[in-house]
C-alpha cells in the first residue's frame, strides 16, 4: 500500500498512445498515457472505458456527437460504443478500465500494446 504522485509518474515516460499501469484494484488497472494526435475508431465490445484528463485536453469523437475533456473531467465510455480520441496538444490522461482490455480495443494493429509496463 503505497501512495501515488500523479505528476511524478507521468514524468517516467514521454512516448504517447502506450498506456502504463500504475496500480490495480479488484480487477481494474489504472493506466496513464501520454496523448498526442489522433488514435484509432475502435470499441470495447466487453468493457467500459473511463478516460480521466489530469493535464490538457482530450476531444472524444462518437459516430453521432464529439465531447470535449478538460483537466480535471472524465467520461465513462460504455462498452459497445466506437470512439476515436483526439489530442491536437499534449495530454496526461489517467484510464480506469477491467484488465482485460486492449487499448485499441477489438482492432489489433500496430498501436496494440499487450504487454504493457508497470510505472
Amino acid at each position: 500500500m503505497e501512495k501515488v504522485n500523479i505528476k511524478e509518474k507521468f514524468s517516467l515516460f514521454s512516448d504517447y498512445w502506450s498506456p502504463k499501469i500504475a496500480g490495480e484494484i479488484n480487477d481494474m488497472h489504472v493506466k496513464f498515457a501520454k496523448l498526442k494526435g489522433e488514435f484509432i475508431w475502435h470499441m470495447h465490445e466487453h468493457e467500459d472505458e473511463m478516460f480521466l484528463v489530469v493535464k490538457g485536453e482530450l476531444l472524444l469523437k462518437f459516430r453521432d456527437r464529439d465531447v470535449h475533456l478538460k483537466e480535471g473531467e472524465f467520461m465513462i465510455v460504455p462498452k459497445g460504443v466506437e470512439h476515436l480520441p483526439i489530442a491536437e496538444e499534449e495530454a496526461h490522461v489517467i484510464f480506469f478500465e477491467p484488465k482485460t482490455t486492449v487499448n485499441t480495443g477489438e482492432e489489433l494493429n500496430e498501436r496494440t500494446v499487450s504487454d504493457l509496463p508497470t510505472i
